[in-house]
Formats: structure tokens, sequence, C-alpha cells
């Protein structure tokens, strides 16, 4: 058996960033040979990720990536709240994005996880995220992902409550799509048009409307009229367009983009772990 030296389990240690115990074990395993060493660690990692796989992820943060023809978001959880401030785990995040947007594509987190990381020579984003285990012990999960080909703006909120967007534009600038961006993840709109709105959610409320305006006491021949009005009140809470600007109220969030000379085309809104 190989004479395991302290040097050996430092070099190691700065290699991986794993407790020095860890280190030790592994090139006495793998009979003082370094790379041995770094394969068994992440075999053994695997083995203890793979027992803890059903443990809750309930935090996490969104990695995005823009720019002039392209955007991408990712929903990275973890187990908990001080991991979401880590610089690797904020690394990860953001790999995942950028891959996702400047790669060939993907169609599920799992298939992502296989290409290459930006950040990481030689490395795949899932062997990126299975040595962050390792370090961290905590397990990660990809849940959802989402890539438009389209210049795009962003915003990712990062505080009580956890939330990212995503938004498709035309001309405009980078801090009107940011600005819209905010409004979209305070206000959270339910479509961008009013065509957006599911059509029977929309009947329903009309139905309701001209059920209180006629126990009102409304005449009926004017009763039509006065639903369709206060729909407008209905779409103005929920369409994005038609929604009050959060900054400058007396506009609508069309309004400000128009007058920033953008299109809003898409968003996507996400709210940490719910649909």
């Amino acid at each position: 058996m190989a004479d395991i030296t302290a040097a050996a389990v430092k070099s190691l240690r700065e290699k991986t960033g794993l407790p020095l115990m860890d280190c030790k074990k592994a090139l006495t395993e793998s009979d003082g040979d370094e790379d041995k060493a770094v394969e068994w660690l992440r075999m053994n990692g695997a083995k203890v990720a793979e027992k803890r796989a059903d443990r809750e992820t309930s935090f996490g943060r969104f990695g995005l990536y823009l720019s002039s023809d392209v955007g991408a978001m990712v929903e990275l959880q973890c187990e908990s709240a001080p991991v979401t401030q880590n610089d690797e785990f904020i690394q990860l995040a953001n790999d995942l994005a950028q891959q996702l947007a400047t790669g060939p594509g993907a169609a599920s987190s799992d298939e992502l996880l296989t290409q290459a990381s930006p950040s990481k020579d030689g490395m795949t984003l899932s062997e990126q995220k299975d040595e962050l285990f390792n370090r961290i012990r905590e397990v990660f999960n990809v849940r959802r992902i989402v890539r438009i080909d389209s210049a795009c703006g962003g915003y990712s909120h990062n505080a009580s409550t956890v939330s990212g967007v995503l938004l498709a534009i035309e001309g405009g600038n980078d801090e009107a799509a940011k600005d819209v961006c905010m409004h979209v993840a305070a206000m959270r709109p339910a479509g961008l048009n009013k065509e957006d709105i599911d059509p029977e959610e929309v009947e329903k409320e009309r139905v309701i409307l001209r059920e209180s305006a006629l126990q009102e006491g409304k005449p009926k021949n004017i009763v039509d009229k006065m639903v369709e009005g206060r729909l407008r009140s209905y779409f103005a809470e929920r369409v994005l367009t038609e929604q009050a600007y959060v900054k400058e109220p007396k506009i609508s969030v069309g309004q400000y983009a128009k007058d920033n000379g953008m299109t809003i085309k898409q968003f996507v809104h996400w709210e940490l772990g719910k649909d």
C-alpha cells in the first residue's frame, strides 16, 4: 500500500475542495493515485446523492442569460437558504442558463445536464453539479428550463419571494426591459394580451358581472354595455399590457413600452417551486 503523505492529501483537497479526511480515504482506497482518487470521490458522492435524492429542495434561485438574439432561464433548487448565496451554486445556475441559450438547446433538464459546462473546462454540467454536491452535500434539482430565441430582458428576485422573469422584446433598451420584468415580478400578470386570458374564465366573469348589474336594478338595455366596461377593469388587473405601470400608475405597461420604442412579444414568469 502506498504511503499517503500530507502533501498528497493537501493537493487533492485543493483540487476537489473536499474535507481532508475524505481526501485521505480516497487516496488510500486508490493506492495513492490522485486521478483514481478523484474518480473514487465522484463515485462515492454519487452513492450518497442517490440515498438523498428524495430530500426536499424548497430553496433555490433562477439562472439567467440574456443577449440581443436569445434568452434563457433555469430554475435550480437546493435544500437550504444559505446555499442559494453560495458563489459556486450561483455559478452553476448561470452556467445552466448560458449553455441552454448558447448551445444546441435542450428539451429537458436531463438533456441540458449532459452538455458541456461553460465555466469548467472538460466537464459536463452534470459533473459540475455532482462536484458541488460532493463539497456541500446538498441535493440540487434543475426543475425547469426555458429558452426564447429573441432579444430578451430579464430579472431575478431572490428575497422573500424568489421569482424570475424572461421578457422577449423588439427595440427598446436594457433599462426599460428590466423595468417591465420587475413589474411582472411584482404584479404577476396572467397574460400578455387580452387574448391570452382563458376564454372560459372571461365568460364566467362576464356572467357574474351581468348578474350583478341586473341585481343592482340596472335597465336590461344598458347592462351589456356596463358589463363590457367593467370587463376593462378585469383585464387591467390581469393583462400585462393593460396593467397600470407600477412606477408610473397613470400609464399602462403597454404605453410605457411604446414610449420607450419597445414591443413586448412574450414573457415567462416563474416563482420558485410553483407551476
